[in-house]
């Protein structure tokens, strides 16, 4: 014989159990490709701010001491690398997150805020003359850009992946 009680327990316990089945999650190409583009943006911005404070990507290809490279060289690359990645793997995980409502509105709203931020400075930094010849700058650009891309995409696929 089922009771009222019963009957209840079981609509109840149905419900929870649909309702935990429809969590929804975005693609995961497009959780991909919202964090590389952030990841790139970042890695490019970073770029253009590091340039005004003295660390050149495009020492790299300075003919003047042969087998040595600048270490503001480098530390530009550590950077732009660093930056991109865990850009990409945040972003990726935010997102992942947010599909299912797990990130608070005033988190959700800082991050913006940074990003933001960031992207406001650069702009006002790539604004300003550059010191830089324009085909070793080009050619920086373009390296921050790929570095960015491919550390970016690392760091999303990485961050898909644990979860």
């Amino acid at each position: 014989m089922i009771t009222y009680r019963m009957a209840t327990s079981y609509h109840l316990h149905t419900t929870q159990l649909k309702h935990m089945a429809a969590v929804t999650t975005y693609p995961r190409h497009l959780i991909l490709a919202g964090a590389a583009v952030f990841g790139v943006l970042l890695a490019l911005g970073v770029h253009i701010l590091g340039q005004r404070f003295g660390l050149y990507l495009g020492d790299l290809w300075k003919t003047d001491a042969p087998g040595l490279i600048p270490a503001s060289a480098a530390i530009a690359w550590w950077l732009i690398a660093a930056t991109a990645f865990v850009g990409g793997f945040v972003t990726a995980s935010l997102m992942h997150s947010a599909a299912s409502g797990q990130i608070p509105r005033r988190m959700r709203q800082f991050l913006i805020a940074v990003g933001v931020v960031l992207l406001a400075a650069a702009g006002q930094a790539a604004s300003a003359p550059s010191a830089i010849p324009t085909v070793s700058g080009l050619l920086a650009g373009i390296v921050a850009l790929v570095l960015g891309a491919v550390m970016a995409f690392c760091g999303a696929h990485f961050a898909l992946r644990r979860e």
